[in-house]
């Protein structure tokens, strides 16, 4: 039944019915928001709450908590979106491949002139299609043992050559190459480029792998291959789901790495593969690792050393300070002397066991260093390399230092010393007088009797005397 609208168009029971054979109206131009306007106003009101079956595709939730996808099937699909305000709603069955059966009105987005599904009803149906044939492949190859933890072969920690298979211009190259750049930029890359999307995509990708184990084989510096795109639907992704592509990763003799998609995402490439990275930035963090481990290495040695220095110099200047101590309570020269070969030796000791360990730092640090210029090691790692030999030559400059001002204390203690000796107070003018017989040395005048032979000792010789009596 025709049914009249507020404006001037005529509709029949169709979307768009033919005016009524009435009197030529006079002519109207509208504005495109108004044309469309009109559409939106003849849609809503023609159609009330619509059920439609079909199959998510392409489902996005946004910040601000709507969410868009696409209702499609084998014929055709349409646009829909579930409002963040809709209560009573569970999102949990919109998800890329889910079969569901949808509730809701017709309307227009007027700034696309695009007619959309505003959802206001969720039904889980089942899985989709594609979901389906996700599940019955990955099954199949389960029981083939393709994805068995026994198979899967270790991702060389240092890969001389990075074989990735992926799209030319696409964003999961550039990511890749970012991060190879930033972390160990000596990492040789050879790209075999290949469709990641659409009809025989699979069997580009499957050609790629094929061809960088021929590489391999011909003496290319290959070890690992990186097989990659970045995020999308489950169409989108769906070359990386397909049996021919999950063979050729099997047959690989490289290791191969998957990152398809985004974290969330998960193909069967994914499971076949060696080791399944959740992006392809993350893929290429892990297979720079030891690089970037090796480099943060040399760096801790590099600031341990000063550290181990130090505490040897501490310990040493300990054990001289003990020493002087103990010297400062001896007299005798003999003990001085042998106190001060102490230091001689111990001095030496301390410069050989220095020169020693700092020998023996050089050589791990030329054995990493070799190891590090065998990868082909960054121009940064040089510099630091360079750096720990100037920091070695301070080091071993400050040894000699501190010895050389210990020696200098020592002597200056050592003159201290001899002019206490008795030979110092001789040469000051004095003189030891001795009994000529017992060689008693006489301190007091009223000891001495009359007749009684002496000697006295002088800095210089002696001098033999008798005593005329005793104490005058």
């Amino acid at each position: 039944m025709a049914r009249r609208t507020t404006s001037q168009w005529e509709f029949s029971g169709d979307l768009f019915g033919a005016p009524k054979p009435a009197a030529k109206p006079a002519r109207e131009v509208v504005s495109v928001g108004d044309f469309t306007r009109r559409i939106r106003e003849v849609l809503e009101g023609q159609f009330g709450t619509v059920w439609v079956r079909g199959e998510v595709s392409n489902f996005r939730m946004q910040a601000s908590g709507h969410a868009y996808f696409v209702l499609k099937d084998g014929a055709a699909s349409v646009n829909c979106v579930l409002f963040r305000g809709q209560t009573g709603v569970s999102r949990a069955p919109l998800r890329d491949g889910a079969s569901v059966i949808l509730g809701g009105a017709v309307t227009v987005y007027e700034p696309r002139g695009q007619y959309q599904l505003r959802v206001t009803h969720v039904e889980a149906e089942g899985i989709g299609a594609l979901q389906a044939a996700f599940e019955e492949l990955k099954r199949k190859l389960a029981a083939e043992g393709l994805f068995d933890a026994g198979r899967k072969r270790p991702i060389p920690g240092y890969p001389r050559g990075l074989g990735i298979v992926t799209s030319p211009t696409g964003a999961a190259l550039r990511d890749v190459l970012h991060v190879v750049g930033r972390r160990f930029a000596g990492l040789s890359v050879m790209v075999a480029p290949a469709r990641v999307q659409g009809q025989g995509a699979a069997r580009e990708i499957a050609e790629g792998i094929r061809l960088l184990n021929a590489w391999a084989a011909a003496g290319a510096e290959l070890d690992v291959i990186l097989v990659t795109r970045g995020g999308g639907s489950l169409e989108d992704l769906w070359a990386f789901n397909e049996e021919l592509l999950a063979r050729a990763i099997a047959d690989s003799a490289l290791p191969v790495v998957s990152a398809v998609g985004h974290e969330i995402d998960f193909t069967i490439s994914d499971f076949v593969a060696d080791l399944r990275a959740a992006t392809p930035s993350a893929a290429a963090e892990i297979l720079t690792a030891g690089y970037v481990a090796s480099r943060e290495r040399v760096a801790e040695l590099s600031s341990r050393m000063p550290r181990w220095v130090r505490s040897i110099l501490a310990g040493t200047a300990e054990s001289v300070g003990d020493l002087q101590r103990r010297l400062g309570r001896m007299h005798p020269r003999r003990r001085l002397e042998e106190h001060a070969q102490r230091m001689d030796d111990l001095g030496e000791s301390l410069k050989t066991g220095v020169v020693r360990a700092l020998r023996e730092r050089r050589r791990h640090g030329g054995v990493l260093g070799q190891r590090l210029l065998a990868a082909r090691p960054s121009a940064r790692l040089v510099r630091e390399v360079r750096a720990q030999v100037e920091l070695r030559r301070r080091l071993l400059a400050g040894a000699r230092r501190g010895l050389l001002t210990q020696r200098e204390r020592l002597a200056r203690l050592e003159d201290r010393l001899r002019l206490l000796s008795p030979e110092a107070v001789l040469e000051r003018g004095y003189s030891i007088t001795l009994d000529a017989e017992t060689g008693r040395v006489v301190r007091d005048a009223a000891e001495v009797a009359a007749g009684q032979r002496l000697v006295s000792r002088l800095a210089k010789g002696r001098i033999a005397s008798v005593a005329e009596g005793g104490s005058v």
